[in-house]
């Protein structure tokens, strides 16, 4: 009998986004605790980038799937599974042993398209017990972007941000986790500001409820321009998005006893730029609050599944590309045209 075979991509040598490769692969089978997932749709993230520039930690087995969120139907499961079943629904988070408590380093080694196969083909093994079923409500464009930059955005306005009705949240650029800090917030009845280099972008970001925008080029101060647009007073939550590049401004932005959330840094400076600390005294001075982190766990995906369904949350797709075209996709979220996320079809 000849061997089921199912199309996917791997992630080859690691030295640029022509490394990216369409195979066939074995169609894999459900082991205990498992289940195999059908993938319906996929997005991606930056991260995703620099695993194909090779500047993600260390270099990955070159037959890694990669891609980190996604959507996907249920279609068999190992034995000991319980809480999903087959024609469900699911997603997940891509920290596939972080189900609830507090985050652990020991984390990292179960990270779907990192240190372990991800969604980027036709079909995905997930632990079952990471996963989280789809309420009929959300489509499959709804739920798929949830499971990193909508998590990660979660995490820092609700689980460490402890947002209020009425605070007023700074969210840095306008790529995936910003854009879903902007919509997340109008959800919980909070005021938003965001920076970008583009007008058109500040625009779109009007449009989907943005109270204060600062073109961050043509006011190099952004973080002045924040206070002077909010009377004075900084931002109760900043989503730092910038890195060390901007964590400066974001301490001058933000108001006392607010918290910076550190997420990402996408703002790098050039090599030969010094890296000035930031203001301790600021720190001291307005009791802020910084903290890392790093995406979130299961229970934390299923409160956001919840309230998405609830309000009817819809995530900003930019461009939605076809399973045979993923290094076109790629190349598009590597121009930094996009706004919002780049989406992937199932295959």
């Amino acid at each position: 009998m000849p061997m089921s075979t199912v199309k996917a991509y791997e992630i080859g040598p690691q030295q640029g986004l022509g490394g990216l490769r369409a195979v066939q692969r074995e169609q894999p089978a459900a082991g205990p605790g498992q289940a195999l997932v059908r993938v319906r749709a996929t997005c991606l993230n930056h991260r995703d980038l620099l695993v194909l520039e090779g500047r993600y930690g260390p270099r990955r087995p070159e037959t890694r799937i990669p891609l980190s969120d996604g959507v996907g139907e249920v279609i068999a499961l190992g034995a000991g599974c319980s809480g999903v079943a087959v024609g469900d629904r699911v997603l997940s988070g891509h920290f596939v042993s972080w189900l609830d408590g507090a985050f652990a380093p020991t984390i990292f080694g179960a990270d779907l398209g990192i240190s372990m196969d991800g969604w980027l083909a036709e079909q995905i093994l997930v632990p079952a017990a990471a996963l989280v079923p789809v309420p009929a409500s959300l489509s499959d464009e709804q739920a798929a972007p949830l499971c990193a930059a909508g998590l990660t955005a979660w995490n820092a306005l609700v689980e460490v941000g402890r947002i209020q009705a009425g605070d007023l949240v700074l969210a840095l650029g306008t790529g995936g986790v910003s854009i879903f800090a902007l919509q997340l917030a109008k959800m919980h009845g909070a005021r938003v500001a965001i920076t970008s280099s583009s007008d058109e972008k500040l625009a779109i970001g009007r449009a989907l409820g943005a109270d204060i925008t600062v073109n961050y080029k043509t006011h190099p101060d952004w973080a002045a321009e924040v206070l002077r647009a909010n009377g004075g007073r900084g931002a109760d939550i900043v989503v730092e998005t910038g890195g060390l590049a901007t964590l400066s401004a974001s301490i001058n932005a933000a108001a006392p006893n607010g918290r910076i959330v550190l997420i990402g840094a996408l703002a790098n400076a050039a090599p030969d730029t010094p890296v000035h600390l930031p203001n301790f005294s600021s720190i001291l001075g307005k009791n802020l609050t910084l903290k890392g982190i790093t995406a979130g766990s299961r229970s934390m995906l299923q409160r956001l599944v919840t309230a998405a369904a609830a309000n009817g949350l819809e995530p900003l797709i930019n461009r939605v590309f076809d399973f045979d075209a993923a290094a076109l996709a790629y190349a598009y979220l590597k121009s930094a045209d996009h706004l919002g996320k780049v989406m992937i079809r199932g295959a």
